[in-house]
């Protein structure tokens, strides 16, 4: 049945034992090339019994040779890696629309089961540069993929991003987190540069929410991502980055190891408790007695909050309800006091004190009957889960 449907096939058009072995694509193991070579030769047996010309293989009408070249295809490939670090890589391909319909219009006039020509050619391609590169395919997290065009003797090349996450620590005011007209630098640039020049690659930030330009962010650090597209190396010195980057005097990075896109995706989703230290000023006055009943007012209490009036022009106007878990401070003098406040992610602190106009409640504000302000805050802790447990540093971690 096999062998007279083949028969049937070749007669009418001209095919590559690749392209003959694809069109019987579930007849035994082997390469399509072994089958389809095997199927012809069968076939020219019985022909030369019946005293008929065998059917040679031709110029292909579906690949057009394509798969004498596999080779050529293989060096390509390697040469437009030539710069690159990687471990694993994945063939992939373009075919025209008209070889692909070619392809279907044949096998399917014969009702033949097919496997579709960019597979065989993908998976032929990658057979030889394992062996030429000493590296392996991964089919589900390649480092690089090649996507070659045939018919136009092209490669171009994707190459899987570097992840690295760490925590920074913003031991300045004044400072954006990300870059911002009007001032020179910001976090991302002072982190981002060394981890460019370091993987060869473009170093993007993405941290795990924000402080405000004049909030220094101390104790046990922001979490934060670095993406490194285009990578041409994918290992680096992670210890020389972070000993570069706090040079600056004004970053410092630590815990930096390697991470997946997932990892990223699934920490920057999530919301995180802080803790801060805020410098509150009451021009009117403050004593013990008001301390403590900020303490006991606020500790475990839910906030109303709705966005501040400083952001309205960038953020929607929405109420949200925040939790401070716990309030600690004292009295420095006649008119300051210093408060630590444990609070849900989300809560805007500067307003948590002023009251902003009874936009946020309660407030300190509210709390003391007396008009007050933050004049200088640090964010001292943030809390993230990492590998199933909370706030994974201890309290003196967080108060260095």
């Amino acid at each position: 049945m096999i062998i007279e449907k083949a028969a049937e096939v070749l007669e009418k058009h001209k095919l590559c034992n690749h392209c003959l072995g694809r069109g019987f694509a579930k007849l035994g193991k082997g390469s399509n090339e072994e089958r389809g070579r095997a199927i012809r030769f069968v076939l020219n047996m019985e022909r030369a019994l019946e005293e008929k010309k065998p059917l040679k293989e031709e110029e292909c009408e579906i690949c057009g040779g394509i798969f004498d070249r596999l080779e050529d295809y293989a060096l390509l490939c390697i040469d437009k890696a030539k710069m690159l670090e990687f471990e694993t890589f994945l063939v992939g391909s373009s075919f025209p629309e008209e070889i692909l319909n070619r392809e279907k219009e044949i096998f399917e006039k014969f009702g033949l089961y097919w496997e579709p020509i960019n597979r065989e050619f993908n998976r032929e391609v990658g057979k030889i540069l394992e062996r030429k590169l000493n590296k392996k395919v991964n089919r589900k997290n390649p480092d690089v993929k090649f996507i070659i065009a045939p018919y136009k003797e092209k490669v171009r090349i994707e190459i899987k991003p570097v992840y690295v996450y760490g925590r920074y620590r913003k031991l300045v005011r004044g400072m954006p987190q990300t870059p911002l007209k009007g001032y020179g630098e910001s976090v991302a640039s002072i982190i981002c540069k060394p981890f460019g020049n370091a993987f060869k690659g473009k170093a993007v930030f993405h941290g795990a929410g924000r402080e405000d330009i004049d909030v220094r962010m101390l104790g046990n650090g922001r979490p934060f991502f670095v993406e490194i597209k285009r990578a041409k190396k994918r290992h680096a010195n992670l210890e020389k980055i972070a000993e570069e980057i706090g040079k600056s005097g004004k970053i410092e990075v630590f815990d930096l190891r390697f991470a997946t896109r997932e990892e990223m995706e699934r920490l920057l989703s999530e919301r995180h408790d802080k803790e801060y230290e805020a410098l509150v000023y009451v021009e009117e006055g403050v004593n013990g007695s008001d301390l403590r009943r900020i303490v006991q007012r606020l500790g475990g209490a839910e906030i109303v909050q709705k966005t501040p009036q400083r952001v309205l022009k960038r953020r929607s106007d929405l109420t949200r309800v925040r939790k401070v878990y716990k309030v600690s401070g004292k009295v420095i003098d006649g008119k300051h006091l210093k408060l630590r406040i444990f609070c849900e992610g989300g809560l805007y602190i500067k307003e948590l004190i002023s009251g902003d106009m009874g936009r946020t409640t309660p407030s300190v504000s509210e709390i003391i009957g007396k008009s007050a302000v933050c004049e200088a805050l640090d964010v001292v802790n943030v809390e993230v889960i990492e590998d199933g447990s909370k706030g994974t540093h201890t309290k003196e971690e967080n108060q260095r």
